[in-house]
Order: C-alpha cells, then sequence, then structure tokens
C-alpha cells in the first residue's frame, strides 16, 4: 500500500515538475507504431492528446517546417542508429492554429537484445521565444555593427577634413577634439532615447549649457530630430560656439547667444542662431570647413537650408530643416544633460601643473591609458599605474596617492570598490568615462565626470582643480 502512495506521489511531483517547466512528454513504441501524447504536449504542438498508430517519424513529417524536413530525417535516422539518447531543435506547423514554433525534443531510446530501437521516451519544449531571443541578438548585432562602422566612417571623414585645413598638429588636435565631442553629445542623446530621436532643447544644452553659463540661452517648443539631423546640427551648434568663443560674442564677459525655433507649418523646422554684445564681426578672410560644414552639409543633412550672416553686430545663422529631420516623440525621453563644467576649465590660466602631485590611473582601455599616462606626465605629475583591472587597481591604493583619474568600468567590472576606498582615505578622484549618467557621476559619488572622448588637458585640469580644493 505505501509503495503504491509512494509511487503516486513521485508521479504526481513529475507532472507538477514537467508543468512548471513547460514541458510536454510522450512515449513512442517503434515495434507496435504506437504514439502516446500527453496533454502537456498537446497543448504545446496542437497534436492529439492520447494514443494513435504511426509510422516512425510521419507526425513529424507532417507537421515539421519544409525547410527542417531534411535535417529532421538525417538526425533521426542517425539517432536511431546508434544513440542512446537524442536533443534536437526544429520548427513546426501547429495544426491548431498554423503558427510556427520552435519545438526541443529531448529523451531517450531504449532498444532491445539486438539492439534495435524498440522505444523512445522524452519530452517536448516550446523554445520560440530563445530562438526569436537569439534573431534579436543578431538583428541588434548587425545594427551595431552598421552604425560602428558609420560612425568611425564619418570620424576618418571629420579628420581628413579637419587636417586638410589646419596648419599645425596642435589646431588639429584642438580642433579635431572638439568636433569628435560634438559628436559624442549627440550620440549619447541618442542613445539614451534608444536611437529614435533627440530632442532639440537637449542638443542645445549639451553644446550650449557649460560653455558660457549666464551668455548663452535657447528656447523653442518640444522637438525631436532624427538621428542623422540631431548628429548635423549638434556639429553645426559646435561650430559656431567655437567661433563665438574664439571671435565672437562670447569672447567678451558682455556678449550673449540666443537659440530659438519653431515649428513650421509644411513639418520641418526654423532655428536661429543669434550673436548680441560682442566686438563688431566680418566675414573670414579664408574658408575653412567649419564654414564648409554650414554651408554644405548641415542644409543637407536636414534636408533643407542653413544661411550665415556676419554681421556687424554679431553672427546670424538661419537653420531650415524639412519634415525629414523631425522624428516623432520617442518612448524613452532622457532628461536634459547636465552641463559639463569640468569639460570648460578656463584656458586663459594656461596648462594646468601637476608638479609633484601622485596620480593614480584606472583605465582598461591601453591606449587611453597611455595618452592620459603622457598627458598627466607632461603636467608634471608623477603617474602610478596604470591599472587596468580592478584587482591591480586595488594593489596599487598601498603606495602614496594624491589624486585619481577612474574608468568608470573596467573589462564589465564596477570600479566602485576603488571609488570608496579612495573616498574612505580622503584622497579625490575624477571620473573619465564614456557612461553618460544624466545624474552625475557613476555611484552616487560626489566627483567630477569627464565625458570620452576627452582632450587630456581636461583632465589634467580637473585634478588640478581637484587639488587646490584640498
Amino acid at each position: 500500500m505505501s509503495d503504491a502512495v509512494d509511487q503516486g506521489a513521485g508521479q504526481k511531483r513529475l507532472e507538477l515538475a514537467l508543468q512548471a517547466a513547460g514541458l510536454g512528454e510522450f512515449q513512442w513504441d517503434l515495434g507496435a507504431n504506437t504514439l502516446l501524447i500527453s496533454d502537456r504536449m498537446a497543448s504545446i504542438t496542437g497534436f492529439p492528446a492520447g494514443e494513435m498508430t504511426v509510422q516512425v517519424g510521419e507526425l513529424m513529417e507532417v507537421h515539421a517546417h519544409p525547410d527542417d524536413i531534411d535535417a529532421l530525417r538525417v538526425y533521426r535516422t542517425a539517432a536511431l542508429k546508434s544513440g542512446e539518447a537524442f536533443d534536437t531543435r526544429f520548427r513546426i506547423i501547429r495544426p491548431t492554429d498554423q503558427a510556427i514554433i520552435w519545438l526541443r525534443m529531448a529523451g531517450v531510446i531504449g532498444r532491445d537484445a539486438k539492439g534495435e530501437p524498440e522505444r523512445l521516451t522524452g519530452i517536448v519544449e516550446d523554445v520560440s521565444r530563445h530562438h526569436l531571443e537569439e534573431d534579436t541578438r543578431h538583428q541588434l548585432m548587425s545594427e551595431l555593427d552598421h552604425r560602428v562602422k558609420n560612425v568611425l566612417a564619418a570620424v576618418q571623414a571629420l579628420a581628413q577634413q579637419t587636417a586638410k585645413r589646419t596648419t599645425s598638429l596642435d589646431s588639429f588636435l584642438q580642433t579635431f577634439s572638439g568636433r569628435l565631442k560634438a559628436m559624442a553629445s549627440a550620440n549619447e542623446l541618442l542613445t539614451a532615447a534608444r536611437w529614435r530621436g533627440a530632442a532639440i532643447d537637449h542638443l542645445a544644452a549639451a553644446e550650449l549649457g557649460a560653455i558660457a553659463p549666464g551668455q548663452t540661452s535657447w528656447e523653442g517648443p518640444e522637438l525631436f530630430l532624427t538621428p542623422r539631423a540631431a548628429n548635423a546640427l549638434s556639429l553645426a551648434l559646435h561650430e559656431l560656439a567655437t567661433n563665438a568663443v574664439k571671435f565672437g560674442a562670447l569672447s567678451v564677459d558682455s556678449g550673449h547667444v540666443k537659440l530659438t525655433w519653431t515649428a513650421l507649418p509644411t513639418g520641418g523646422f526654423e532655428a536661429v542662431w543669434n550673436e548680441s554684445g560682442g566686438p563688431t564681426v566680418s566675414a573670414p578672410a579664408r574658408t575653412g570647413f567649419g564654414t564648409t560644414l554650414l554651408g554644405q552639409v548641415t542644409g543637407r543633412e536636414l534636408n533643407g537650408d542653413v544661411k550665415v550672416e556676419y554681421r556687424p553686430a554679431g553672427v546670424r545663422a538661419k537653420f531650415t530643416a524639412g519634415p525629414q529631420a523631425v522624428a516623432e516623440r520617442p518612448d524613452v525621453v532622457p532628461e536634459a544633460p547636465v552641463a559639463r563644467l569640468t569639460e570648460t576649465v578656463a584656458t586663459s590660466r594656461g596648462p594646468a601643473s601637476l608638479k609633484g602631485a601622485r596620480v593614480l590611473i584606472v583605465e582598461d582601455a591601453v591606449l587611453l591609458a597611455l595618452e592620459l599616462e603622457t598627458g598627466l606626465s607632461d603636467a608634471g605629475a608623477t603617474v602610478v599605474g596604470p591599472a587596468y583591472e580592478l584587482e591591480e587597481a586595488l594593489a596599487l591604493l598601498d603606495q602614496p596617492i594624491d589624486a585619481a583619474v577612474l574608468d568608470a568600468n573596467l573589462n564589465g567590472r564596477s570600479v566602485t570598490p576603488v571609488a570608496e576606498l579612495l573616498q574612505q582615505r580622503g584622497i579625490p578622484f575624477v571620473f573619465a568615462t564614456g557612461y553618460g549618467e544624466s545624474a552625475g557621476a557613476p555611484g552616487g559619488f560626489d566627483a567630477p565626470v569627464i565625458r570620452k572622448p576627452y582632450d587630456v588637458t581636461q583632465v589634467a585640469a580637473a585634478v588640478a582643480e581637484l587639488l587646490a580644493g584640498r
């Protein structure tokens, strides 16, 4: 009696486990040509539950997807010939609703005394979701590969065009770095919105918010731009802002830049850049890449037009964009970017001096670490490291350290343990990272943040500011 009870309880537990795992079971008697299908398997496959008479492979081949039948036959023949178990995946067209589902079939093969197969006992599982996720991953990787190549091609073109119109290496590095940051700002906003679009006021905030606090303003209705238009406008605003800092309204304390935009009845928009209160303006003597960018590239990318006027009272630029430049409001709208004051340390003070300071570098990208090491050394610092892994960084904390430059992520691992120890010991640090967190520093630490791509002089200046404040 107890054996029967135990057996019944065990069967019940097995059924509950199969149900919880989403599995259906079957038994195929090859000698009797009978197939026993459980209710759970029937609900998954759409095959009728109960026992039926069927030849080997007949039921599966009838309902298997045409593209999978040949492979299924080959696998079945090989498994029945010499295998003790089977585990395969294929698609079926479910007879009850004609849905195409991926089926996993696994189990064991029972053989007679002569070694001939006589019984298959196994389970089936609907693995359509797993295959859908895998297909989605492949699509995302293909899209990522496409976008990365596009970005690299754009960076290459930007570097070549900048190089053709600069007369010194220092000038090239400064100009190219600024344009690269403008691209990074737009891409950061687009990534936050899952590449559905970017708000024009966020682009303005990213490019103007920290250049000259109190001397820039922007206003207009809520508008979202396509990725192509957002990148184009971001670069254009950067060019105008750079010229304003060097020669225009932002070169003096009394100057002001205002950006306004309005939606057009045709579906596009019009934006006006207006400088006032600065020195008298005249047209540039030569045509640089920035002028070419505004005159030939931006308008086309916006499916519209750009007109730049060098009025004596200040530069005025008018952008007219077609409806193709405007995107629907994305499902995810990121917060407005925080002004990056750490990226705009006044250059009038001259190069930052870190003479005598011992600065720890924690960065997993070797080329960036080398660039940081060179830049900080040129500023007079004694570099500790660089550390490329979390364990390396933690081991270096035993040495005397005055300040640190930390990447937020080290080969997939958070730099938080290093930051916590530095904070406990009262050692200031700055984050130099590619993570675009609108809420401030990674991990909530009270520390300056410099976003990649950056100029090493910005990092040196930020570290100098930290040390000066101790």
